[in-house]
């Protein structure tokens, strides 16, 4: 097999992200969609899918219509003659093309097509009221009654929204009496037939709906728990593989230089080795503190602060620690973000500061978790960051990536203030 084609071969890797990524365009999703997006687009996808299916059937009754005002004895029968009729159909066209424009709107695309399918079910109401004889509850159209109340149900499964096409009946039958029509016991018994077989519709549809969408939105929170228990225990084994792998092999290097540094006698190689040694010492700390945010019961606020607390009594600067409101959820990512942003401000304030004091607050409220970190350095210009200096550019990136602010505020001569500021977890 050639390796050139089998190198731009998709792989299935490449295909899965592409469909992932059509998927979420098409939905207007970013890639952190949480379950709450995932079902309420799904809601917003099923609702304009029933709403274009309403269009479809608003044009087969514009049809239907054309040809009453075309028939002269079906216009002559229905009552639907003159300039009143044709200004009616053309008013039902010109709603019906409006609405069909709005329909992917959010918001907008719900209340006009709630307040069309009203004027629906008017047009409906005074096409069945108006013939003489034959008309009400003895006209041939009053099952038109019934698609309207499904149609109703389908698109806005509530009770309450469905009013319209219950009353159309009541207003039916009152029309019927205004126009002094006698209403038998045939039309009494029409009247509760259809009646029941409307609550009937609402309540099946308003039910299997609200079924279909709870069970819909379990699917979307059990596929992101299967997604996050997959996460955690991919961490976890790569944890124990790195523990054992790594760690093992910086322990040995530790040991080997404490076993040297004892045979060594000239001076300045015992400082050589003494610094591998405090590098592999340094190392190994970095990836306990690795591991330890890698596993799902790593508390944050107690990691930040005994890193604070090793990095001050090793390199001897006087960093105060504070900690305001009660802790609050965060992602693994946002928390691997933070301990980064405070590993680098305090690493710049080392080597480039040299401040008197470096303060390092984490506040938590309601809604979100900023990290400030402020010193009395030398500060710099942010404008201005030297070539070959990525620490600003690595923390803007990983601000970017968890939709976080951060702002870097300093001057020389007066000192650097990094806040980090990103939402919680509901």
């Amino acid at each position: 097999m050639d390796p050139a084609l089998s190198l731009d071969t998709p792989s299935p890797e490449s295909h899965r992200r592409a469909r992932v990524r059509e998927v979420l365009e098409r939905r207007k999703l970013t890639d952190n969609v949480s379950a709450a997006q995932a079902a309420n687009s799904w809601e917003q996808e099923r609702f304009v899918t029933r709403a274009r299916a309403l269009f479809y059937a608003r044009l087969m009754f514009l049809t239907l219509g054309l040809l009453l005002l075309a028939v002269p004895s079906w216009s002559f029968y229905f009552g639907l003659q003159g300039v009143t009729a044709f200004a009616g159909y053309f008013a039902m066209l010109l709603y019906s093309v409006a609405n069909y424009l709005v329909i992917d709107h959010p918001k907008a695309g719900r209340w006009v097509t709630y307040i069309t399918l009203c004027l629906d079910v008017m047009i409906m109401v005074v096409v069945l009221a108006k013939p003489q004889v034959g008309g009400g509850l003895q006209s041939p159209l009053l099952a038109t009654q019934l698609l309207f109340t499904i149609l109703f149900a389908l698109l806005y499964p509530k009770p309450l929204a469905i009013t319209p096409a219950v009353l159309s009946l009541l207003v039916i039958i009152r029309l019927d009496l205004l126009l002094y029509r006698e209403i038998t016991a045939i039309e009494v018994l029409t009247l509760l037939w259809y009646l029941s077989l409307t609550l009937i519709i609402i309540y099946v549809l308003s039910y299997l709906s609200e079924r279909e969408a709870i069970a819909h939105r379990e699917v979307v929170e059990l596929q992101g728990d299967l997604k996050e228990m997959a996460v955690v225990e991919e961490r976890s084994r790569l944890a124990r593989e790195i523990h054992d792998g790594l760690g093992a092999s910086l322990s040995s290097m530790i040991i080997q230089s404490e076993y040297i540094l004892g045979m060594a006698k000239d001076g300045a190689l015992q400082a050589e080795i003494q610094e591998l040694k405090a590098t592999a010492e340094e190392s190994i700390e970095e990836l306990r503190r690795s591991l330890q945010m890698m596993r799902e019961d790593f508390e944050l606020t107690q990691g930040l602060e005994d890193y604070v607390k090793t990095y001050a009594a090793r390199t001897q600067m006087d960093i105060r620690f504070e900690r305001t409101g009660l802790p609050r959820k965060l992602s693994p990512d946002a928390q691997l973000a933070l301990f980064r942003i405070l590993q680098e401000c305090l690493s710049n304030a080392l080597k480039h500061a040299a401040p008197t004091q470096v303060h390092v607050r984490l506040d938590y409220d309601d809604s979100r978790v900023e990290l400030l970190v402020r010193d009395d350095g030398k500060g710099f210009d942010p404008q201005r960051t030297p070539r070959g200096h990525y620490g600003l550019l690595n923390m803007r990136e990983r601000s970017m990536k968890l939709g976080a602010t951060l702002l870097v505020d300093s001057a020389p001569g007066n000192g650097t203030r990094v806040s980090f500021s990103l939402p919680a977890l509901s």
